[in-house]
């Protein structure tokens, strides 16, 4: 079994692996999930391609050489309404010796196409 890196204890093929590969997302936990696990995995495509248009980068830098993300933990997810959401998690790494972490209060809205990623504040 290839673990998933979003820390489900599932497959990856069984989790973000298949939002990787097309299969629409269900919601916006499981996105917040699959793009922790797309950055884990250097899918920039797939990042971006779930990125709202509007706050959207033109690009993104890769992840400097040796960092590692360590895990990622859900602290509260919260449905606004049929369209909107949020999820507050922590995101750890670490890089030349020097373990960091990334809370980020995230805001989701589905489109016609599906949920993506807006934006989020820093806590």
């Amino acid at each position: 079994m290839n673990p998933c890196p979003c820390d489900l204890a599932r497959a990856y093929a069984q989790c973000c692996g298949r939002w990787h590969t097309g299969q629409p997302v269900p919601d916006a936990l499981a996105l917040m999930r699959s793009r922790y696990s797309a950055y884990v995995l250097g899918l920039q495509d797939y990042l971006l391609a779930t990125w709202h248009p509007d706050t959207r980068p033109a690009e993104l830098t890769p992840d400097p050489p040796g960092l590692r993300w360590l895990g990622l933990a859900i602290k509260a997810h919260r449905r606004v309404d049929a369209d909107h959401a949020e999820v507050e998690f922590v995101a750890r790494s670490k890089l030349a010796g020097r373990a960091h972490r990334l809370h980020e209060c995230s805001r989701f809205v589905r489109l016609p196409g599906g949920w993506v990623y807006v934006d989020g504040d820093i806590r």
